[in-house]
């Protein structure tokens, strides 16, 4: 009797623990529910842009449109460093950047030491031709000092409608002068592949060893490189150097075309994958096979090469199509979609991941090399230089002399793999063979 009497007791105990656990559950579920509901963060947000609004101490010039879009952009870049909110300005600079023209001075800048810096001008340009130089600051624009303002914002400064002026003030830190540079803004078109000497030329030596060097991925890279490519096979190239350092990345449809350029039609080149299977998509080549028919390839990388330029890297290692020279590629494998927005703005939003044809990830895990040959800081630096226009003038003698006879030595590797891929092929073929 009392052990029944102990187990009703029991019994009720369990159903009022469950009844009482449920109903904190609920509730759980309930106050999780209303934290994450858009109607009662809306209405927080708003309320939180009211009193910014209305009681901030310096806010007598703020308006609800900047401080929405500063909400916007801080919302997106908490994501990852790649998805971005862009006003109509930094839409129309991606736009005009992917496209290779626009209208500006040719002038490549980013900061540095907290100033911004002419890093090389572009040749035959306003800026060129004015005689700005590598390692030149700018620290007024139109007169007005830039100490404080961001490098987009010095960008969108600089650049403007072709034909109008602009006034830059120029320090040059090696001699310590101070000069205004009046310029006329000009329509830039940026070369998305060249030769070793920075032109279009495309010379072969004696070793028949071709060289491109593709800058990024833009919309006209595909057409640019098979031009390159016919002058090239036109001189009797009998091997290829694709350089990739320092590029980083722009069209997942240019880096096809890059790609299938060297493949067999029908050929895996890359697949992308997200979280909504609309993104989810196999890229193939398209193209007209093989143009190099099994030509011996090395692809130049390094920490510069990142997105476009990793999905060709990742592909032709993975294929066997090329061997990967050089050091570890950046990790920046995700796919950003743009959505415009109807008052001009837009939003660059991450949607997917790259894979290569293995299935090998690129994002945050960058593409290894078959053959790592590291360069110091000074030895990358000094490439940069020469590759600039004006860069080895903007040196005193000394390190003109010193940069200028410095070697790429990871080019050199690549061209001495070549030279060896091609000796041995020669002796394997049927008329030596047959002479022993």
């Amino acid at each position: 009797m009392k052990r029944r009497l102990i187990f009703s007791l029991v019994t009720v105990l369990l159903a009022a623990n469950l009844v009482v656990g449920a109903k904190i559950y609920l509730g759980s579920a309930r106050a999780a529910d209303q934290k994450d509901s858009p109607d009662a963060n809306l209405e927080l947000f708003a309320s939180v842009l009211e009193k910014v609004r209305n009681s901030y101490v310096d806010g007598t010039n703020l308006t609800y449109h900047s401080l929405v879009y500063s909400s916007l952009k801080g919302m997106v870049s908490s994501l990852d460093p790649h998805s971005e909110f862009m006003d109509a300005t930094g839409y129309q600079q991606l736009q005009d950047d992917t496209e290779g023209q626009f209208g500006g001075l040719g002038l490549v800048v980013a900061m540095k030491n907290n100033f911004i810096t002419v890093i090389a001008p572009m040749e035959d340009t306003p800026g060129f031709r004015a005689g700005i130089l590598s390692g030149d600051r700018i620290i007024r624009i139109s007169g007005k000092s830039i100490e404080r303002v961001s490098l987009s914002d010095a960008v969108k400064q600089l650049r403007g409608k072709p034909g109008t002026q602009v006034t830059l003030t120029i320090e040059r830190p090696s001699t310590g002068i101070v000069k205004d540079y009046t310029l006329s803004r000009a329509v830039i078109s940026m070369d998305m592949v060249k030769d070793i000497n920075g032109q279009k030329k495309f010379p072969l030596g004696e070793d028949k060893i071709g060289y491109v060097r593709i800058t990024q991925f833009g919309d006209q890279t595909g057409d640019e490189l098979e031009a390159a490519l016919q002058k090239l096979k036109e001189q009797g190239m009998k091997a290829l150097i694709i350089d990739l350092r320092w590029n980083p990345g722009g069209l997942l449809d240019e880096a096809v075309n890059v790609c299938q350029k060297f493949l067999p039609r029908g050929q895996l080149v890359v697949t992308t994958e997200g979280r909504d299977s609309r993104e989810n998509s196999t890229r193939r080549a398209a193209g007209r096979g093989d143009e190099l028919k099994g030509m011996p390839i090395v692809v130049l990388a390094n920490l510069g090469s990142a997105s476009a330029a990793e999905i060709v890297t990742g592909c032709l290692q993975d294929l066997h199509r090329a061997v990967v020279l050089g050091e570890k590629t950046f990790g920046k494998g995700s796919v950003q979609n743009i959505f415009p927005l109807d008052d001009g703005s837009a939003l660059k939003l991450t949607v997917a991941k790259y894979y290569t044809p293995s299935h090998k990830v690129i994002h945050e895990l960058g593409i290894t090399p078959d053959i790592i040959v590291p360069m110091s800081d000074e030895e990358q630096a000094g490439l940069l230089i020469k590759r600039a226009p004006g860069g080895l003038e903007s040196l005193n003698e000394t390190n003109r002399e010193h940069v200028a006879n410095s070697r790429d030595a990871q080019f050199d590797r690549a061209k001495d793999l070549l030279k060896g891929i091609l000796l041995y092929d020669a002796l394997l073929t049927p008329e030596k063979v047959a002479a022993k």
